[in-house]
């Protein structure tokens, strides 16, 4: 009994004075953050230790992450030296776009004799957004800048003599129009000078966004290593804004699909710093369980937009969709040129062109077939086989619809 009341004092002891010495200590987190984070991108994350007091100490420590990060490098042990500073470092990556909080930094430590191992929460909560990827649209403007955009599938066009907004004068080359020529300038400068035109600037790209359920596709989980559909589909639409904005156009965004008061409407504008907005607008943007009602939609945009705009519609198509779709779709075609884009699933593609080994994979290939051309006709028939409109596997999506923007300045369509 004695031995026990001993050992008891001497647990006590060594716990009250650990307490002591640990509030006299001062032990200070620091935790370094980048300004924002993207999904999908590993980012290195740094905990900064900091011990002024006399006494090392030995220590577990655990970051508070949100669950939407998968996390690797935590736990950590280490040894903090007195009056010595230590850098944990550690990777995570955002599986979901939207606001994230990071809580407290959890220390366990070892009271001084080694009898207990006591929790202590050191540092401030922090909240984060996650972005989607920039990654297509910093690859987008590197390509460009070296002009090799068809690695990315981007059709490049010459753009001398293309447009109808004057651009400037220019001596005449072999192979310009000549109805170009300008006989003033030419008879002043006394040699040919032609007048150079550019695609037409201050137009408007306006996204009709869907937020519904059939937006919630998601194939990462077969295995593929790919985003959702809907994450494909914010990539797309901030690609094709920056392409727009650095032309000179408008751009502008509105969501249909989703609940009442998370509907989201970004009046179109100018400027590259546009897409910092837009991005701000649109970033936390989740697909829903909602049913689209594409002729509220249209009807809803038509009364918010009056100039003549390219219109592009971001959905997944279906077949029973045709009888709301094509309505929605003369409606917006009475005043503006409309592009419907519709994100196509992987899977589908992927049996069609497996290899056919025996009788049930022949049956699996040959339905795969039966549907995507049941999903062609469809598609042709609801855009009344208008060729602007796109029906495609999410990884194509962008580069799809940068070409055909491309094609609508080149052509005038607007």
């Amino acid at each position: 009994m004695g031995l026990l009341l001993a050992l008891l004092a001497l647990a006590g002891l060594d716990l009250w004075r650990s307490l002591s010495l640990w509030q006299r200590g001062g032990l200070r987190v620091e935790r370094r953050l980048p300004a924002a984070f993207a999904i999908g991108v590993s980012t290195e994350l740094r905990l900064e230790l900091v011990n002024p007091g006399p006494l090392a100490w030995q220590l577990q420590v655990i970051d508070e992450l949100d669950p939407v990060f998968d996390f690797e490098g935590l736990p950590q042990r280490l040894r903090i030296g007195a009056q010595q500073r230590s850098t944990l470092r550690f990777r995570v990556t955002a599986r979901q776009r939207g606001l994230v909080r990071l809580g407290q930094t959890q220390l366990l430590w070892r009271s001084r004799a080694g009898l207990f191992e006591l929790r202590e929460r050191l540092g401030e909560a922090q909240q984060l957004r996650v972005y989607p990827n920039f990654a297509a649209l910093a690859r987008y403007a590197w390509l460009s800048g070296d002009r090799r955009l068809a690695q990315i599938g981007i059709k490049t066009y010459v753009q001398r003599g293309q447009g109808t907004d004057f651009r400037q004068l220019a001596e005449y080359r072999r192979g310009d129009p000549l109805r170009h020529l300008d006989v003033k300038a030419s008879l002043r400068h006394r040699r040919p000078v032609v007048r150079e035109y550019q695609d037409e600037r201050d137009q408007c790209v306006m996204f009709l966004l869907d937020c519904g359920r059939r937006m919630r596709a998601d194939e990462q989980s077969a295995g593929s290593g790919e985003n959702s559909h809907f994450d494909d589909a914010l990539d797309a639409l901030m690609l094709l804004s920056y392409v727009a904005l650095h032309e000179g156009d408008e751009v502008g965004a509105m969501t249909f699909g989703c609940a009442e008061g998370e509907r989201r409407d970004f009046a179109p504008r100018k400027g590259l710093a546009t897409l910092n907005a837009l991005m701000n607008k649109m970033h936390d943007l989740q697909p829903g369980s909602h049913h689209s009602d594409y002729l509220a939609a249209a009807e809803a945009l038509t009364k918010r937009l009056r100039r003549r705009s390219l219109v592009i519609i971001l959905t997944n198509f279906r077949d029973e969709d045709v009888p709301e779709l094509q309505p929605a779709l003369r409606l917006l075609r009475r005043r503006h040129l409309v592009l419907l884009a519709s994100l196509r699933e992987t899977a589908l593609g992927r049996i069609t062109e497996q290899a056919i080994g025996d009788s049930e994979a022949a049956v699996a290939v040959a339905s795969a077939h039966l549907l995507s051309q049941a999903r062609h006709d469809a598609f042709a028939r609801v855009v009344d086989h208008d060729k602007l409109s796109v029906d495609v596997e999410p990884r194509a999506l962008a580069a799809s619809l940068v070409n055909r923007y491309h094609q609508v300045k080149r052509a005038g369509l607007l």
